[in-house]
């Protein structure tokens, strides 16, 4: 492997582990309200850090003590921006050298640069987050922008790793596991939704609501998007009936998910190449239900949420993983009915000049270890 190549698959595999990071320090900074912590952007109080901003901390601390404006609280959210500002210098990084060496890693530098695009895209819904004063669809939308972040560097990722050979049987759970991936984002919305909303405790028994299957719930009330935290459009504060119908849509349509993804992975989870994202996706279904019921019945412990929170974000990952498989994104696999590609020898794999019928199997990705492969077919 080209030396350049190898920077550029530890680079991604760095970039990807902390968008992951990111993601559940983003959580943290969520539910211990610290999103105003220092209240204007990109500083704090027109600072670098919070140490230059210790007196107009500590006013705002004394006139409000109970407030979202403390020293730890600050450096929480101030952390967080130091880390996003990281992670958009590594994702620039990833574009210029996608671009720069497009030939010698053999992709297409779209991707990299349409990731380039979300993460400044990112920067820009969580300078409007802290502006906006936590307005509910702002912060739903920058949950939901890291998750997508997240997908987009997992299929950057997924294209710097080997597997074995997806066979051609496998190719019709395509759309399933396509879908499947479009239900997770909408249920992270779901719960950005009640998170940011915090609706979380809205119905405190499982698995009926409130005693009953169908509670009293004011839907319209309740997804009305804009308005501010805490309140109706009309300004009048949101009812409980309201978060009841924001908890109980997302308790039921985690089913729909929980159904559709537990169902799919069961079918692949014996897949030599799908097997180990199918396997995950089932081991996360049964620690979201866990944290998810624990979330309630324990009262929203911070652990907890921040692992619920997690959680989904393995999903998304795991998800992710399998769709790009599927969608032959690895470099060097070879799909046919027998082995993976890195078990051939280069002399059995087809160049493009030979018949498309080869016995050999078909070639769908690019390979530029193998001598004499010349590109994709």
């Amino acid at each position: 492997m080209p030396r350049i190549a190898q920077r550029y698959r530890r680079l991604v595999f760095l970039t990807w582990f902390l968008t992951l990071d990111l993601i559940m320090f983003g959580a943290f900074v969520r539910l211990t309200d610290s999103g105003l912590g220092c209240p204007d952007w990109p500083g704090c109080y027109g600072q670098f850090s919070p140490v230059g901003a210790a007196t107009q901390i500590r006013d705002a601390f004394e006139a409000m003590p109970h407030g979202p404006v403390s020293f730890t609280k600050a450096w929480i959210e101030m952390a967080h921006r130091y880390i996003g500002a990281l992670l958009g210098m590594l994702i620039i990084a990833i574009s210029w050298l996608a671009w720069r060496h497009r030939r010698t890693l053999g992709h297409s530098p779209a991707l990299a640069i349409a990731t380039l695009a979300a993460v400044c895209l990112q920067g820009a819904f969580g300078a409007w987050t802290v502006t906006m004063k936590l307005m509910p669809l702002i912060v739903t939308s920058h949950l939901l922008g890291g998750m997508i972040l997240l997908s987009m560097m997992t299929w950057l990722a997924a294209r710097e790793k080997r597997h074995a050979a997806v066979r051609p049987q496998e190719i019709r759970w395509r759309p399933w596991a396509l879908g499947g991936l479009l239900l997770l984002f909408v249920q992270v919305a779901l719960g950005g939704w009640v998170s940011t909303n915090y609706a979380a405790l809205a119905c405190m028994d499982f698995p009926t609501c409130h005693g009953q299957w169908v509670p009293p719930m004011d839907l319209s009330s309740g997804f009305s998007l804009l308005r501010a935290l805490g309140e109706l459009p009309s300004g009048e504060v949101i009812s409980q009936d309201a978060l009841t119908g924001i908890h109980w849509v997302h308790r039921n349509f985690a089913l729909l998910v929980f159904i559709w993804l537990g169902a799919l992975a069961t079918r692949l989870r014996n897949s030599a190449a799908l097997g180990a994202p199918a396997r995950l996706i089932l081991a996360l279904l049964a620690a979201q239900l866990f944290t998810g019921l624990t979330t309630i019945f324990f009262e929203w412990p911070l652990v907890i949420a921040v692992l619920h929170n997690g959680g989904a974000a393995g999903l998304v990952l795991a998800c992710t993983t399998l769709c790009a498989r599927l969608f032959h994104v690895s470099k060097g696999v070879v799909h046919d009915d027998t082995q993976p590609a890195f078990s051939k020898p280069a002399a059995a794999i087809p160049r493009l000049d030979q018949a498309p019928g080869h016995a050999t199997g078909r070639v769908l990705c690019r390979d530029r270890h193998v001598p004499g492969h010349t590109g994709a077919a």
